[in-house]
C-alpha cells in the first residue's frame, strides 16, 4: 500500500528497494531522484488515466528489440513511472548513423498488426498530452485514415481550429490513401512520437529513446516525425537507415503524408499554426 500523496523520492524508494538521498524537480510532473549509492532515477507523474502504463509497456516493447538504447523502467503505478536517467552528452555523427541502423532494426523486429498497442499496454494511450486509441486494422491507409487522420481532424473541426469548409482536403488524401501510401509493408514497430526532444544523445556515445506512443504501424512514420521538427544529423542518421533497411521508393514524397498524424495532434493541443501546416501537407500530398 502507498499513499496517494507520495512524491517522486517516496515513489522511486518503493519501486527501487533503494534509499533516497536526493531529489530534483524538473518540472510540475518530473524529477530526479538520487538513490544510495549515487543511481540517478527518473520519477515522471502521469498526465492522464493509463499514461504510465502505456509508457512504461511502450519502453519495455521497444526495449525488447535489443536495439535502439531504451532507459530501464525501475515499475509503474496509476500516477507513477520510474525510469533510469539518460546522462546527456553532446551530438554526433557516428551516434546518429548508429541510431539510424538501430531504428532500422527496430522496425524490423515487427508488430501484430497495424494499431496494435504494446504488450500490457492500454487500448487507450497517449501521444504526448492528446489520447491515442490503439485500435487494429488489416492494411495502413485505411487504419492510418480511421484511427490516426480523421479523429484528430473531427476534434480540430470541433474546436474551431480547423475551419469546415478546410476539411475536405484532408479527406481528400484519406479516400486516395491506399493509391498514395506507397508500396505495401508489413507492420513495424514504432516509438510513435519520434520527435527531437525524444531522442537524447547520451555521454556514453549513443542515442537513447523515451517518451514513446509506441504501437505498430508504417515506418516511415518515425522518420517523418524525426523530419518534422528537425534532429540533429538527420542526414546522417537516414544514411544508417538506409544502410540496414532500405526505403521504398519515393519516400521523401511521402513525409507529409504522414506527417498529418502529429500534425493534427498537434492542431488539436495547440492551435491553429499546427493546423495550418497540417492542410499544407494534405495539399502538398494530393499533387503527388
Amino acid at each position: 500500500m502507498h499513499s496517494s500523496f507520495e512524491g517522486p523520492g517516496g515513489t522511486a524508494a518503493r519501486f527501487t528497494g533503494l534509499a533516497v538521498t536526493g531529489e530534483r524537480r524538473l518540472s510540475a510532473s518530473l524529477a530526479e531522484v538520487t538513490l544510495d549509492g549515487g543511481r540517478v532515477v527518473m520519477v515522471k507523474r502521469g498526465d492522464g488515466d493509463r499514461a504510465a502504463q502505456a509508457e512504461a509497456a511502450g519502453l519495455r516493447w521497444l526495449a525488447d528489440a535489443g536495439t535502439v538504447r531504451i532507459p530501464a523502467v525501475h515499475g509503474h503505478d496509476g500516477q507513477w513511472l520510474v525510469t533510469d536517467r539518460v546522462a546527456t552528452g553532446r551530438p554526433g555523427t557516428e551516434a546518429a548513423e548508429r541510431l539510424g541502423r538501430d531504428l532500422a532494426a527496430l522496425h524490423a523486429t515487427g508488430a501484430p498488426a497495424f494499431g496494435a498497442p504494446p504488450p500490457g499496454g492500454p487500448q487507450d494511450a497517449y501521444i504526448g498530452l492528446a489520447p491515442m486509441r490503439n485500435l487494429t486494422g488489416p492494411d495502413w491507409p485505411r487504419w492510418y485514415a480511421e484511427h490516426r487522420v480523421l479523429p484528430y481532424l473531427r476534434s480540430a473541426v470541433d474546436a474551431g481550429t480547423v475551419r469546415s469548409s478546410e476539411a475536405p482536403v484532408i479527406e481528400q488524401v484519406c479516400e486516395r490513401l491506399p493509391q498514395l501510401a506507397g508500396p505495401t509493408e508489413p507492420p513495424a514497430r514504432l516509438h510513435g512520437d519520434l520527435w527531437n526532444g525524444n531522442v537524447l544523445w547520451g555521454a556514453d556515445g549513443h542515442a537513447w529513446l523515451i517518451d514513446p506512443a509506441a504501437h505498430g504501424g508504417h515506418r516511415e512514420t518515425d522518420l517523418a516525425m524525426l523530419h518534422l521538427f528537425g534532429c540533429p544529423h538527420l542526414d546522417r542518421i537516414l544514411d544508417g537507415y538506409q544502410e540496414t533497411a532500405p526505403l521504398a521508393d519515393g519516400w521523401p514524397d511521402r513525409i507529409g503524408l504522414h506527417q498529418l498524424f502529429p500534425l493534427l495532434v498537434h492542431a488539436v493541443l495547440f492551435g491553429r499554426g499546427y493546423a495550418e501546416q497540417a492542410l499544407t501537407a494534405a495539399e502538398a500530398a494530393l499533387r503527388t
